[in-house]
């Protein structure tokens, strides 16, 4: 049988060519089959359509995958220089129903099809010659450079199978059949599901640093649980199994929706299942490329909230309460039907990893134990939303992968899908979507006694994103004043005109709100999504809880509210946009005032962002920039420093001098002056700096 898809590659190995080679051949099976995809769609005019409204145009997921490649490689310092800084901005940062996601369609201007093809054709030759270089001493660790073309990698691995519900998504006639996608050829009636009983034992979850396979930073720390005994379905839920549902009315009766699940109805108005057509009273069932006779041995495809009305309408049919099984739970049906991990799994033995089929197949075809599909056919959601496990920490190259979904609003996704390849077959993979979200995904239900607990919010586990939360909105200490606040008072005492502000490097976004009591309109960018989701949910929610470290393990919790800072009137004059600062998308400009605080010293090429700052400024605009000039290879090769070194002639360059050079084209310079600031770390040990602020109007 030909490989569709390839097994992804271990991190360890005696043999370093040999593992360039397996790395190489891993890289250009992902680069290959992305694109191969996207042959579904019927031909390059399909590209600018939306499968799903909340979506971008399919355009946007051909670009994406490429410039994450060149985007994580730019912010590690691995590459220096950009190879299309347009398409590196606009296809940058995609949607998930964030706050920040940028849906308006006014500021994109999306490229021909050939371009964004000839782009990958470079990325990929880029890459290539990166994986036969880089240093790469084995085993493979996260700090390795080889680390991020694996993270890349293993990136288009998920966009393969997301793209590919976009796909089976969009209309029928925009869509052609692929001969490499072979759908499964053979039904049969609904095999009748029963129940299996679980021994329940200690459960431990998450996986260490020095692990063999890749992993996304949800999937490491610790995490231990009991688990009482419980029944589990033999098989997942059919389609023929949840046709009675249907036929019963359950999409319209709201005793079975939670309000989540009434809200989707009524936006939506499903009916039934999103992949089920109605032709004359007859249900059918959408492949990605075809229509077919409804497969009734075939697992349904649903969203988390019509698996939940599945279980309620169940438990009132049958007298018993059902519900989808939690993220433990899955783990005591792996180990029950003892299930090894990749790669000592053969992927022949399930339906994964397009080795079988490109569709579903019958829920009674594949046994684990006596349990089917407990890895493979359509994911299974369960009823845990994501966390993070104990220990857990971010990866520097990919902040905010997990750390917005730990929102209460993402429920995991267990057991892997016919379109699932790479570190989405892995035992210890972690992936969640919220409720509404389709993907391939269906369900199988269990009895259980077991209850989920809400999980605090991320602030309270995220120490640095607490320390800022501190910094920008906690007490002040040793009579320095908030520097936030501060910085403020200074930019806005030199603005004329006050429509709109921007402020750039926004962290926690004190200084955001604090300008719409000046500013018609208020922009804050930060890099990081973890940073922004504090201001976002300040903003609706109306506070945000955190805590700060006393000593040692120990914390106390911390609240902030918009009330008590005063913003509930002018929160709506305020945006918060995740952004590169050396890389922002053409739209984030006519600003009167662009409040850069203290990210000159942190940017991987502050000339990037000062060459251009001026064309975001309208005329007379201000530009302020704080700053305490602490140079650091860590976050600028020294390269790109702009001061704290000496030059060719041994003479000092300042960054303050540099400044005057670079910005003096475009800019005067009108002020300086320090400004002190404290960061609190323990309740006994504080960061004590002194930023210099440099105001300069615009000429």
């Amino acid at each position: 049988m030909s490989r569709l898809s390839l097994y992804p590659v271990t991190l360890e190995g005696a043999n370093e060519q040999k593992k360039r080679q397996e790395i190489r051949e891993y890289f250009h099976n992902t680069f290959s089959l992305f694109e191969k995809i996207f042959e579904l769609l019927k031909d390059d005019d399909v590209f600018y359509n939306k499968s799903e409204i909340t979506r971008h145009p399919m355009i946007f997921y051909f670009g994406h995958t490429a410039t994450f490649f060149i985007n994580k490689l730019i912010n590690m310092k691995i590459i220096k220089e950009r190879v299309n800084p347009e398409f590196e901005s606009i296809f940058a940062v995609g949607v998930d129903e964030m706050d920040w996601d940028d849906m308006n369609s006014g500021n994109y201007k999306w490229p021909i099809v050939s371009e964004v093809r000839e782009y990958r054709n470079i990325v990929r030759e880029i890459v290539d010659g990166l994986i036969t270089t880089l240093p790469m001493p084995l085993p493979i660790d996260d700090k390795s450079p080889m680390w991020i073309i694996l993270m890349a990698i293993e990136h288009e691995r998920i966009h393969i199978e997301t793209s590919l519900v976009l796909h089976r998504q969009m209309p029928i006639e925009l869509v052609k059949e692929v001969k490499e996608f072979n759908i499964c050829a053979h039904t049969s009636l609904a095999p009748q599901n029963s129940m299996i009983d679980i021994n329940g034992k200690n459960i431990k979850l998450g996986k260490n640093k020095g692990h063999n396979l890749y992993g996304w930073d949800n999937e490491y720390g610790k995490y231990e649980e009991r688990v009482e005994d419980f029944k589990v379905s033999k098989f997942l839920v059919s389609n023929g199994e949840f046709m009675e549902f249907v036929q019963d009315g359950g999409y319209t009766n709201k005793e079975f929706w939670d309000e989540e699940g009434w809200k989707f109805l009524e936006i939506s108005g499903a009916k039934y299942p999103t992949f089920w057509v109605r032709e004359s009273d007859i249900y059918k069932y959408r492949t990605l490329s075809k229509i077919i006779d409804m497969p009734l041995d075939w697992p349904v495809d649903v969203n988390a909230l019509e698996a939940e009305a599945f279980c309620r309408y169940k438990s009132r049919k049958d007298g018993v309460t059902y519900s989808l099984p939690s993220e433990a739970e899955y783990r005591v049906i792996y180990e029950y039907v003892k299930l090894e991990d990749i790669p000592d799994f053969h992927e022949s033995r399930a339906n994964l990893n397009f080795y079988h089929y490109s569709s579903s197949c019958p829920v009674n075809e594949f046994s684990f134990n006596g349990i089917y599909d407990v890895v493979g056919n359509v994911w299974q959601w369960s009823r845990t939303p994501i966390f993070g496990f104990d220990g857990f920490e971010v990866h520097p190259a990919y902040d905010d992968f997990s750390t917005p979904t730990f929102d209460n609003k993402h429920a995991l996704i267990l057991g892997s899908s016919w379109a699932s390849s790479g570190n989405l077959i892995m035992k210890h993979s972690r992936y969640a979507f919220r409720r509404h979200f389709f993907q391939n995904a269906g369900f199988r239900y269990v009895i259980s006694s077991s209850d989920i607990e809400k999980q605090s919010d991320i602030y309270e586990s995220d120490e640095l994103v607490s320390q800022y939360c501190e910094f920008q909105y906690g007490d002040s200490f040793f009579g320095v004043k908030n520097f936030a606040l501060e910085c403020v008072k200074i930019a806005t005492k030199f603005v004329k005109n006050r429509t709109k502000a921007l402020d750039l490097g926004c962290a926690t976004g004190r200084a955001t709100f604090e300008l719409a009591h000046s500013f018609d309109e208020v922009d804050g960018i930060d890099f990081s999504a973890r940073f922004i989701g504090v201001g976002v949910k300040l903003k609706n929610d109306g506070y945000v809880a955190y805590r700060t470290k006393t000593e040692g393990d120990l914390s106390e919790e911390r609240r902030a509210s918009i009330e008590e800072l005063g913003y509930e009137k002018i929160k709506d004059k305020v945006s918060f946009w995740q952004g590169d600062a050396c890389n922002l998308k053409q739209n984030f400009n006519s600003y009167n005032l662009i409040l850069a605080k203290n990210i000159i010293d942190r940017l991987y090429n502050p000339r990037l962002f000062l060459d251009s700052v001026h064309e975001r400024l309208e005329r007379d605009g201000i530009l302020v920039l704080t700053s305490p000039y602490t140079w650091q290879e860590s976050s600028t090769k020294k390269e790109f420093w702009l001061g704290g070194y000496k030059d060719e002639n041994n003479k000092e360059v300042k960054t303050i001098d540099t400044l005057k050079e670079i910005l003096g084209k475009h800019f005067e310079l009108i002020h300086v002056e320090n400004v002190e600031f404290v960061i609190k770390e323990t309740q006994r040990k504080y960061q004590h700096s002194v930023a210099e602020v440099s105001v300069w109007r615009k000429i």
